[in-house]
């Protein structure tokens, strides 16, 4: 499962997000993920600062793990976070897409991690019945929406912990905010809007998915029918504000334009010509340009043990 870590609280994330597109099966066919690669990774390296945020609450519930398995890990730029937040740890990279596994192996080397990491290619969780041992921690960042049966993938990621191991999932929160409420051009709340959209986007897409089961996104609950034991949910802010860097103003441009491409045409005219113009080089009133351009976006992350 390779996912744009991004993700906000399933929609946008979902194609943009960092960290997140993993090899989900049901797009891994028809993406390129050697060309999605460089946008996954300057979107996790933009949202580090929550990751790391995420990872010094977890390095207090779990320490000193032997093996972390980042589920779903995209090309690797939360993998190597977590090789730097747990020095004594094996990291072990698992996605469906090999062309961003081939990427996470590259910058563990480069950053000197390269003698205990690995990575793991195939469909997940099925994939993980190849690891060498039960990891004592397990990541897995707005990957489990892709899944027809999340209840069941709970369980079996589970199923791959050591006794008295975490599984932290990273899914929901809040939606990632770009602009102001009126941005002076169009009808005033037009992120409302997009965001309304991609909750009936993202609807259609778990339904539409082979054997999709229906699930009330109670977190908690499934974590405990999956059969751990619901330990901790935190939620971490990534607050970059105006004026953002030219990473951050690149980041916003191209959420926009695969918002504008996914879910352009459920929006109204009107909306769709301002998107147009946001998205517009030569515009003043676009995101290249217009100096009120922010993120902000909170993710939250449930944690769960495996009992002994």
């Amino acid at each position: 499962m390779a996912h744009d870590h991004h993700h906000d609280t399933h929609g946008s994330a979902h194609e943009q997000g960092p960290g997140h597109r993993h090899g989900h099966a049901h797009e891994n066919g028809d993406i390129d993920w050697a060309e999605m690669a460089p946008h996954l990774e300057a979107q996790a390296e933009l949202y580090t600062p929550l990751y790391r945020q995420a990872m010094s609450w977890l390095a207090r519930e779990v320490t000193d793990p032997g093996l972390v398995v980042d589920v779903g890990s995209g090309p690797g730029v939360v993998s190597c976070l977590f090789a730097d937040t747990f020095p004594g740890a094996r990291v072990v990279a698992a996605d469906g897409a090999a062309p961003l596994l081939e990427r996470a192996r590259a910058r563990a080397e480069r950053l000197g991690f390269g003698d205990r990491f690995g990575t793991l290619a195939g469909d997940l969780p099925d994939a993980l019945a190849e690891l060498d041992y039960p990891a004592d921690l397990m990541w897995a960042s707005q990957s489990l929406h892709h899944l027809p049966d999340q209840r069941a993938a709970l369980a079996a990621l589970g199923g791959h912990l050591a006794p008295g191991g975490t599984l932290a999932v990273l899914e929901g929160g809040l939606p990632a905010r770009f602009l102001p409420r009126d941005i002076g051009i169009g009808r005033p709340g037009l992120q409302a809007r997009i965001r309304a959209a991609e909750e009936d986007a993202f609807a259609e897409m778990r339904a539409d998915l082979p054997d999709s089961v229906a699930e009330t996104e109670d977190w908690p609950a499934m974590l405990t029918a999956a059969g751990l034991k619901h330990t901790g949910t935190r939620s971490f802010l990534l607050d970059l504000p105006a004026p953002v860097s030219d990473a951050a103003r690149d980041y916003v441009t191209t959420s926009l334009s695969r918002l504008r491409e996914r879910i352009g045409e459920s929006l109204d005219a009107d909306d769709r010509a301002t998107l147009d113009r946001l998205l517009d080089p030569a515009d003043e009133a676009g995101v290249h340009r217009r100096q009120d351009v922010f993120v902000l976006v909170a993710h939250t992350v449930y944690t769960a043990v495996r009992p002994v």
